[in-house]
């Protein structure tokens, strides 16, 4: 009787998971950059709808590829509609629409507040993730951090509220689509990939349905805007989902959450650097403060475990769901984002 074989070790990455991280914080630091320039040449429900669209194809080539199957069920298929429209319909519209007014920088900063909103929910809406007094102190230096990038002590002054709090809601939007999620799609059996597809999929019909009514056809078509909104798809909603995906599964959810701390720096200096956009000294020191909380409230005690969820940067990094084997996605089995943060990006 000859022996078993032993199983074949899986192939290597072709590139180092540092590598795929720092690619990873690149585009959806970036992804606020796209939206700002997007904007330049379209309506926002436009920009939110072709980066949808270009989402979906780059992770309906990658369903199509692994031969996986879509989840089953109408009950599945209905929370996924929900989490389609709280973790990327609502959210990518209203970062659109809120860069009409505010620069990319401060997009970018407000959607590093998704921790904070996700502690702040977790209070009343997860029993059994109630906060350490570590974690307390670190929602309340967060919103210290926002009030500091505000600039709250000189009343606000040269900001468009509107702008800024569209920008805080859709991070709001994120902090609820992944409390959601946690409740009502784990252990649904398909795999995470299928699941973040179908979610974007389901988001992107939902722009197909409101785009129309809201907006009219272009006259002309500018060459930079268009190739912004196929990035921010295509890279920032399709192709980071997989490599999050990677990163995940190779590294673990909580080295992977790190790339939440890397996205706002990026959007600030992108910002800065390629769209001139002015920088006063409380908007990096609030970012810090920010920062520094939403890591606090990211502490973990040894019997909390990791949950489900992703996003996409409002850029977004874009959310999915899950179960809880590894690799996970934004819609996927681990978080890679920190806890009561689950889901980025923009």
């Amino acid at each position: 009787m000859s022996p078993t074989p032993a199983p074949s070790p899986s192939p290597s990455p072709l590139l180092d998971w540092r590598v795929r991280f720092g690619a990873l914080a690149l585009i959806w630091g970036f992804s606020f950059l796209f939206i700002k320039v997007g904007t330049e040449g379209f309506a926002p429900f436009q920009v939110t709808f072709g980066r949808l669209l270009f989402g979906t194809a780059v992770l309906a080539v990658a369903i199509v590829v692994k031969r996986d199957r879509l989840p089953r069920g109408a009950r599945v298929w209905g929370h996924l509609a929900v989490a389609a429209f709280l973790l990327n319909a609502l959210p990518f519209s209203l970062f659109a629409y809120a860069e009409l007014t505010i620069p990319s920088t401060l997009a970018g900063i407000c959607n590093a507040t998704t921790p904070l909103w996700g502690m702040l929910l977790s209070l009343v809406a997860l029993s059994e993730d109630r906060p350490t007094r570590v974690r307390a102190a670190g929602l309340g230096i967060g919103f210290i951090g926002v009030l500091t990038v505000l600039g709250a002590w000189q009343g606000f002054s040269g900001l468009d509220v509107t702008g800024t709090a569209l920008a805080l809601l859709a991070s709001f939007s994120y902090a609820v689509g992944w409390i959601y999620v946690r409740r009502t799609l784990s252990g649904t059996g398909a795999s995470n990939l299928s699941l973040a597809g179908s979610q974007v999929g389901l988001a992107t019909l939902q722009l197909a349905v409101v785009t129309p009514l809201f907006t009219s056809v272009p006259d002309s078509i500018e060459l930079m805007p268009l190739l912004s909104v196929i990035a921010l798809g295509a890279l920032g909603t399709g192709y980071a989902m997989l490599l999050q995906y990677g990163v995940v599964a190779e590294v673990g959810p909580t080295t992977a959450a790190m790339v939440t701390y890397f996205i706002p720096v990026i959007a600030t200096a992108a910002g800065v650097a390629l769209l001139d956009e002015r920088l006063t000294w409380n908007t990096p020191v609030g970012a810090l403060v920010v920062l520094a909380g939403a890591a606090l409230t990211q502490t973990r005690t040894k019997r909390s475990s990791s949950v489900v969820g992703m996003r996409s940067a409002g850029a977004a990094p874009t959310p999915v769901v899950g179960n809880r084997s590894a690799g996970a996605e934004r819609v996927g089995t681990t978080d890679p984002r920190p806890a009561g943060a689950r889901g980025s990006r923009a």
